[in-house]
């Protein structure tokens, strides 16, 4: 059976695959996705970088099955989902607030959440991967005293509308998650505490920003966009390790460590884009209404911008990473990330994990995007 670019993402190594995808089709269309593939560094540039191509289809800017409910209201004030100049202003505010939280601090509140789940004397991978960065970031933005765990859990059941392939009971229960949610944080629109909304509400207002609901739809996209994206990264961190990636012997090796599984082994693995306009790349032409699917990991190997790609290598030299994207799109909470993930892999070897405690081959997470392994 031949494998697709989507398929790729949960088999055991997708590596060699993508190799050859990027060396032999580095930009082509393929008839069973029915979309054109990104899959070397310099097309991967050129669909991230161009205005022609956008993050939604301009027919359907939120997905059907949320449109008039408050996962709806949310979906369409992401900036990750959203396009134009509103887009980039909010943008701004977004990357603002982002950079206020000191990294030693995101770590420490990751450490101190990790020490509590292992406290147990077990090892509950689940909850080191999605339950530690959620609640993390839910308390970035001032949710304590329990509120940080039910944003958690919540954030869970909200991240299901993403997804192309998402049902009906999907798009009901992130409904209900994005209104309580809104519940949650709303609080926070008064600008005067100190969590990551409160800091986009000042940074709105210094801008003279008008509205306050993309405010709070961007306040769950902080959590959101941590949800799969860090999971992977702690996963992902956690095999390189189990598969002889050297020990982290102090944070800063630790956070070497996870920069570079950004690249080699790449949480998040492909991204779309849609033609608002043609889009030109070498002979070839994407039309109005076509669709491109970006696969950022192969384009992390691509020999041309990452001398010998296929080795994990802690003291690489200028590594081109393209795991959080580029351009307008370019994921804002990359620090955000790599701080939380080094914090819970280096308090996991302090509390005397055994990486050979891992399986060889895992199994991964049935997501077309997302590489995120079953431990």
């Amino acid at each position: 059976m031949t494998t697709t670019p989507l398929q790729a993402v949960g088999l055991p190594d997708p590596y060699p695959y993508y190799a050859d995808l990027a060396a032999e089709r580095p930009f082509a269309h393929d008839e069973t996705l029915g979309a054109w593939v990104a899959a070397d560094a310099a097309a991967v540039r050129a669909v991230l970088g161009t205005p022609s191509l956008r993050v939604r289809p301009a027919a359907e800017p939120v997905p059907a099955g949320i449109v008039g409910t408050a996962a709806g209201e949310v979906f369409g004030e992401l900036v990750r989902m959203t396009d134009g100049p509103l887009q980039r202003r909010l943008k701004a505010l977004v990357v603002q607030a982002l950079a206020r939280p000191d990294r030693d601090r995101v770590a420490g509140l990751a450490a101190a959440s990790t020490r509590a789940v292992l406290a147990g004397g077990e090892v509950p991978y689940q909850e080191l991967m999605f339950g530690v960065p959620a609640r993390t970031v839910a308390a970035l933005m001032g949710l304590t005293d329990g509120a940080d765990a039910e944003a958690a859990r919540l954030i869970g059941d909200f991240v299901q509308c993403i997804p192309a392939g998402a049902d009906e009971e999907q798009y009901k229960a992130a409904a209900v998650a994005a209104a309580s949610l809104k519940d949650l944080l709303g609080p926070g629109l008064d600008g005067r505490g100190e969590g990551l909304l409160a800091e986009l509400v000042r940074a709105a207002r210094a801008d003279s920003w008008p509205d306050t609901a993309p405010l709070l739809a961007n306040a769950v996209g902080f959590l959101s966009q941590t949800y799969d994206a860090t999971a992977g990264l702690i996963g992902n961190t956690l095999l390189a390790l189990s598969r002889g990636a050297a020990r982290p012997g102090d944070p800063k090796a630790a956070d070497a460590l996870v920069r570079e599984v950004v690249r080699h082994d790449a949480p998040i693995q492909n991204t779309r884009r849609f033609a608002a306009e043609a889009f030109t790349h070498g002979d070839h032409v994407v039309e109005p209404g076509g669709q491109v699917l970006v696969v950022l990991a192969a384009a992390n190997r691509d020999p041309s911008v990452n001398p010998d790609p296929h080795t994990l290598l802690l003291d690489r030299v200028n590594p081109v990473v393209f795991t959080f994207g580029a351009g307008a799109h370019r994921c804002p909470g990359e620090d955000l990330a790599t701080a939380i993930s080094g914090a819970v892999v280096g308090e996991l070897l302090a509390a005397g994990w055994n990486p050979a405690t891992l399986p060889e081959s895992p199994r991964y997470r049935p997501l077309a995007n997302a590489r995120i392994p079953h431990l």
